[in-house]
């Protein structure tokens, strides 16, 4: 004969009597006394939505923070709950606000976009490190110590490990070495280097420069390369600054008409 397992619900202090207020509520039309009547009855159970928010704050979430989450999910259930259909308020709340902070966790914690697949996977791992650490005494359990205690596979538990590092990220300005001094994230990320714009338009000209005569050669060079100003170059090369000018402008032009030429 198979013995009969009794199931207590647990009752908790902050489970009040709202039946009436909820009927009042349901008879009254839309407006500023329905919701009074309503507010009344989110304040009255507003310590339970607390107590559920406290079961998900060792999870990266300021405590505050999620219970304003609870508080709304609370909200919620109270517009949507009808004392009609039989079921007590506590058990409508329960699942409408704790799926509130799950989604809270889930569509805005997460620093990086990540698959549902890989959240459930994330935490999974979660409890199973949990409950290897409360039962167990296993403080940092190996891959493979999770994958048998979740009924997961190895490369599952890596995925969800590395998951965990989601929800948070370090600021630019945070220390590499210490808290409080040395060089920090932003230091060690490079910066753009405005030289590299000059890369793409000196490699197209240079095949192109070496075409020119020696003497254009050298007064672009002496020009663009020495910074050399056009009435030192005539009186290096014994010409007029208005014929040295006349040969840059002549140049660059046939360069940038090859050079358009080819791109075109």
């Amino acid at each position: 004969m198979t013995p009969r397992v009794m199931a207590y619900r647990v009752r908790h202090e902050d489970v009040p009597d709202t039946s009436a207020a909820f009927e009042r509520a349901a008879g009254l039309p839309d407006g500023p006394e329905k919701d009074r009547t309503r507010g009344e009855i989110v304040c009255a159970w507003l310590p339970m939505a607390d107590r559920l928010a406290g079961r998900f704050r060792h999870r990266g979430e300021a405590l505050e923070d999620l219970r304003q989450v609870a508080a709304i999910g609370l909200v919620k259930a109270v517009e949507r709950y009808d004392p009609h259909r039989g079921t007590a308020f506590e058990s409508f709340a329960v699942p409408t606000i704790t799926g509130e902070l799950k989604r809270h966790f889930r569509d805005r914690l997460w620093s990086v976009h990540v698959p549902r697949r890989v959240q459930e996977l994330r935490a999974r791992v979660r409890d199973a490190r949990d409950e290897l650490a409360q039962r167990h005494g296993i403080l940092a359990p190996t891959v493979d110590e999770l994958a048998f205690h979740a009924g997961m596979t190895r490369s599952e538990v890596v995925m969800g490990v590395e998951a965990m590092d989601c929800f948070n990220v370090l600021s630019l300005d945070a220390s590499l070495s210490s808290p409080d001094e040395g060089p920090t994230l932003g230091d060690s990320l490079g910066a753009w280097d405005e030289a590299l714009d000059a890369v793409v338009d000196r490699e197209s000209v240079k095949p192109r420069l070496r075409r020119l005569p020696d003497r254009e050669k050298r007064i672009l060079y002496l020009r663009f390369f020495r910074g050399m100003t056009q009435s030192s170059i005539a009186e290096d090369l014994g010409i007029s600054q208005m014929h040295v000018s006349r040969l840059i402008n002549d140049s660059c032009a046939r360069i940038r008409r090859d050079v358009m030429r080819d791109a075109a």
